[in-house]
């Protein structure tokens, strides 16, 4: 149903997936997707704010699936779940913030509702009419009478995601400001000339002092690091990420039908997919010693001993928030001498072709780092996704996004050990 701005029209209180889409080029901003959910107009916490650096929201009802670029068509994407708003929530704001210029750059702008289930579109909103906006409230899901209605909005803020997220009572973390100057300190007095003494009686006994109020939460930080070709590598030192944990996620999209969601997980679960994709990483460490964290052999790799990585579980959904994850121990970080991220498919497709997938590299400290896959045009099983290397002290990460097509009767890991100079001895294994 196309919409013109301020329209609305009901939806079904059930899972929705709100696509936020434009089509890139050259000197076209990048755009990212974001809701807030508000009781009377504002937020009841930084944590009522869905975004890329903050993807899921505690309730289970928003989650931000991530990015996908399919022939210059990209879509950023919310899975909403109305059921599970909770019922103080009177509002659902959905919001799209550029990157890089105004949205009078991006072309095609739009937003989307789908019924998550069948895929079917329930609502849309063409170009709101942007000029040099760099934020837009371009829809909204509202209570009316125990149901739910989506309304067209195409509300501008030339002051980007800052100003949209503060309007709503977001706290954002502000640049550090350059302490001020100590005040002079005074010569000191020359001595008081002595007092006759006097009688001081003893001080009165006091309460317990009360206890000090607690800190208030860390204000939600904005900041973002997006890899390209033209711009491919990132210096983690630079950005202040080198210690604690570095996360690496994996999403990817599967057009399968929508079965619900898990209520053992709260997450999305897709009908009749068979895609199994491994996250893997190659390592060679400063003392020489070299290996492999994969699912395959349960080669799940250690946090807090070499080799300071870390892979969970198994995945087959793809979704932002859980998807394929893997976690660097940064405290080690001079234990390092290179990691090689890479993602096999291990049953389900016999290329990447039509898989649309995007990685994001998390540290502790410090903003994150995400970038999309290209198009892939070969029959390739394996991906080379990242390459972190450690030079001179500094972490560099090197976006690759590299399809390799192994050779006959060479298994996939042989493949990226190969190409990359690995240099280590392979036998068959199994999950």
């Amino acid at each position: 149903m196309q919409m013109l701005k301020g329209s609305n029209t009901p939806v079904p209180t059930a899972a929705l997936r709100v696509e936020l889409g434009w089509r890139t080029g050259p000197g076209v901003p990048d755009a990212d997707a974001s809701a807030l959910l508000l009781v009377s107009g504002k937020v009841r916490s930084d944590a009522d704010f869905v975004f890329y650096n903050q993807p899921a929201h505690s309730s289970g009802a928003v989650r931000h699936e991530g990015k996908r670029d399919a022939g210059g068509r990209v879509t950023d994407t919310l899975l909403v779940d109305l059921a599970r708003v909770e019922p103080e929530i009177e509002t659902l704001v959905l919001a799209a913030s550029s990157d890089g210029g105004a949205f009078g750059q991006v072309p095609d702008l739009y937003i989307e509702v789908q019924d998550a289930a069948q895929g079917a579109p329930v609502a849309r909103f063409d170009n709101p009419g942007a000029t040099t906006e760099t934020a837009f409230v371009l829809g909204e899901f509202y209570r009316r009478q125990g149901a739910w209605k989506f309304r067209a909005v195409g509300q501008g803020y030339s002051s980007g995601l800052e100003g949209l997220a503060t309007d709503y009572g977001i706290t954002v973390d502000e640049p550090q400001q350059a302490a001020p100057a100590p005040a002079p300190v005074a010569a000191p007095a020359p001595p008081a000339a002595p007092q006759p003494a006097a009688y001081t009686p003893p001080p009165m006994p006091r309460s317990a002092p009360p206890p000090p109020p607690a800190a208030p939460p860390a204000p939600v930080r904005l900041t973002k690091v997006t890899l390209t070709k033209a711009s491919p590598s990132v210096s983690l030192t630079k950005q202040g990420g080198t210690s604690g944990a570095l996360h690496v996620n994996l999403n990817w999209e599967v057009r399968k039908q929508f079965s619900g969601w898990s209520s053992k997980f709260g997450r999305p679960t897709a009908m009749h997919s068979d895609l199994d994709l491994d996250l893997c990483a190659l390592y060679e460490l400063n003392d020489g010693s070299k290996g492999v964290v994969q699912a395959l052999g349960n080669s799940f790799g250690a946090l807090h001993q070499p080799p300071y990585i870390h892979l969970d579980g198994d995945d087959r959904t793809g979704a932002l928030s859980t998807g394929e994850n893997l976690t660097v121990n940064l405290d080690h970080k001079n234990a390092f001498r290179r990691i090689l991220v890479f993602v096999t498919i291990y049953e389900g497709a016999r290329s990447f072709a039509d898989l649309h997938a995007s990685v994001t590299l998390r540290p502790q400290h410090g903003a994150p780092i995400e970038f999309s896959l290209d198009e892939c045009t070969v029959p390739s099983l394996v991906c080379a996704l990242a390459l972190i290397t450690n030079t001179g002290g500094d972490l560099i990460v090197q976006r690759e996004a590299r399809y390799l097509v192994p050779d006959r009767g060479v298994s996939p890991q042989r493949t990226v050990d190969h190409a990359y100079g690995w240099g280590m001895n392979w036998t068959p294994g199994r999950k």
